[in-house]
């Protein structure tokens, strides 16, 4: 697998390098280039799952798995949630021995409004930052600035405003939010059907009400062009937060998801490597219900999960970035 992801991500990187780098190319032509070879990137992970890993050897796991691609953090968010505290950027020692463990694309979490731990994981050389409201905001009114960055990233959304929103800022991939850490699917589900349905509304607007659209949206109005215009995000939309189990995955596939994060709900579980297997089949095979079936069986205890709805306001994830 690694010369297949490693050649494809040279050819993509090598077409918009042109349009990156170039005297004669304008602001908009550059950001257009550079949209181009990361939502390309993001591209190829489409259909697929991604887990999180705090360890080279669980790393490997999902690589054999069939994970398409792995998030290195030092505590997966159940952890943070029990432990408390200020969640940060990963040990770059950590990130670095899980890139040379895998073949597959490799992750890593910054701090919102973090640029600096940002520049730190692109120096590092992973694949994708994800600019995460798992860890502890870094700042409460500003999102990083990704059109600085040469490495793609993906963001969380609850709504379609705040998709547009990250997008604009130079998001490459996003994905509905959920609640992490809980292994509790409802509020994924809420976030992808509200995505879902607000791009539906869009769609219907005649071309004059856009501009009103936009503003209620706090996004830019070519940005809500393009989207009523293809009926989608221009980005690929996974889901996360709270899948814990084969159905989950398909269930958020069956609503829209183009692929699926998976955090605690597989090393939490009682046989992750099984487990890990399982859903990768599901969210693959998510229309057939005999291999939902079969998939589902003897996986083991799930990991242990916690009601959203009895969580105070202060901590819930989804709430954070605006």
């Amino acid at each position: 697998m690694a010369p297949d992801w490693s050649e494809k991500r040279r050819h993509i990187m090598s077409q918009g390098q042109t349009a990156a780098t170039t005297g004669l190319a304008t602001d908009s032509a550059r950001h257009a280039g550079t949209a181009r070879v990361k939502r390309g990137m993001a591209e190829m992970l489409k259909g697929g799952v991604i887990m999180d890993v705090v360890t080279a050897e669980q790393a490997r796991i999902a690589e054999d798995a069939g994970a398409v691609a792995v998030m290195a953090l030092e505590r997966v968010p159940a952890d943070i949630r029990a432990q408390g505290g200020v969640a940060r950027m990963s040990d770059p020692d950590m990130i670095s021995e899980i890139i040379e463990a895998v073949s597959i694309p490799v992750m890593a979490k910054a701090r919102i409004g973090h640029f600096v731990e940002a520049q730190v994981l692109q120096a590092l050389g992973v694949d994708y930052v994800d600019e995460s409201e798992v860890l502890t905001p870094a700042d409460p009114h500003h999102h990083i600035d990704k059109w600085s960055f040469t490495v793609p990233f993906v963001c969380g959304a609850t709504n379609l405003g705040e998709a547009l929103r990250r997008l604009a800022e130079g998001a490459a991939m996003i994905r509905s939010k959920g609640e992490a850490g809980t292994g509790e699917v409802s509020n994924a589900v809420v976030h992808m059907r509200t995505i879902r349905a607000e791009i539906g509304r869009l769609a219907a607007l005649p071309a004059e009400e856009l501009y009103a659209a936009a503003k209620e949206l706090r996004a830019p109005v070519e940005l809500v062009a393009e989207v009523a215009r293809l009926g989608r995000l221009p980005v690929v939309l996974f889901t996360a937060g709270g899948i814990a189990t084969p159905a989950d995955a398909a269930l958020m596939m069956q609503l829209g998801a183009d692929g699926v994060f998976v955090g605690s709900g597989i090393f939490k579980s009682g046989d992750p490597a099984r487990r890990a297997r399982a859903i990768v089949e599901a969210t693959t095979m998510f229309n057939d219900p005999d291999v939902l079936v079969k998939v589902s069986r003897g996986l083991g205890e799930a990991m242990v999960g916690i009601n959203v709805a009895e969580l105070p306001s202060a901590a819930r994830y989804a709430d954070r970035g605006w």
